[in-house]
């Protein structure tokens, strides 16, 4: 097994530890490009490379103490049946207060995690970071596809959506009929070197950060498509799409949302790693590691 960021010892037991790294391999409804179930062993090797102080926080992260669990497997069960066993998984975790990390695997998997948030949390909400909104009702004859996530955690907590890009006229439409999440296009958000976006008449909302949190409960779970990344940095995913946050304009939405919500949990998840392109691996690796500075600095 191989420990988050090569720890040992006292900074990665269980019984001290404050973070939990749970790998979940599994890529059941996976529909375009292939993957996803080798991101978290992906992940975890590329952060052996990490270095452990952080510049921006002047800290060693890394003495919370982050224990890494051995990785689920889930390759003969159906989504529903991979939903339930991260639940069952992850509610122990939140017992014994533990703060998890979860990597992904498929978008689907998230739901787990929100269900045994919300056991503990009543007042959750969840900040979903994505390229598509993953708002079908059902997908390939299931309820449980990557592409119905979103729906379903909606269906449980307040969900706000930020850097979606691709989407389909139902999802739209449910958008628009008020019950679905606060939704933050990536268009909308993303005018960069002075230029605005051309998406409709709305202009560069420079205040948008601000209104992403004001959205949010108290208690907020955040799930990381890694999608919602523009391509140029992070193309090991199964649907890139063109467009997304950079890294400085995703760093700035996690710090200053780690400052004004508490963070009780996150996830990374969809990254595919590509053979030969390391700096992807690379990428999710740090996202955690700086992600874990901002929330326990």
């Amino acid at each position: 097994m191989i420990n988050f960021a090569d720890l040992e010892g006292e900074f990665s037991n269980y019984e001290s530890s404050k973070a939990i790294i749970l790998p979940i391999a599994y890529e059941g409804t996976v529909t375009y490009g292939k993957g996803a179930s080798q991101g978290p062993q992906a992940i975890l090797k590329a952060s052996q490379q990490l270095e452990l102080y952080d510049e921006e926080l002047r800290q060693d992260t890394y003495k919370i103490g982050i224990h890494t669990l051995d990785t689920v497997e889930g390759r003969d069960l159906s989504a529903e049946g991979m939903v339930e066993k991260v639940y069952l998984k992850a509610s122990p975790l939140v017992r014994d207060e533990k703060f998890i990390v979860m990597l992904g695997g498929e978008h689907s998997l998230s739901l787990g995690m929100v269900k045994a948030l919300r056991d503990k949390f009543a007042d959750l909400s969840v900040l979903q970071l994505d390229a598509h909104a993953d708002l079908r009702d059902e997908y390939e004859g299931t309820k449980y596809n990557h592409a119905c996530v979103g729906r379903r955690m909606a269906e449980l907590v307040p969900l706000t959506q930020v850097g979606v890009r691709s989407l389909s006229r139902e999802e739209g439409e449910y958008i628009k009929s008020g019950k679905g999440p606060k939704v933050f296009y990536a268009g909308q958000i993303t005018g960069r070197m002075g230029q605005v976006s051309a998406f409709d008449t709305i202009k560069e909302k420079r205040d948008w950060i601000e209104e992403v949190i004001s959205s949010l409960s108290p208690n907020v779970y955040l799930t990381i498509d890694l999608d919602v990344l523009d391509p140029g940095i992070m193309p090991s995913v199964g649907t890139p799409e063109p467009g997304g946050l950079d890294w400085y304009e995703t760093l700035q939405l996690l710090r200053q949302l780690a400052r004004e919500k508490k963070i009780v949990g996150f996830d990374l998840v969809e990254l595919a790693p590509q053979p030969g392109n390391i700096s992807p691996d690379f990428l999710a690796a740090k996202l955690i590691y700086k992600l874990l500075g901002y929330i326990f600095h």
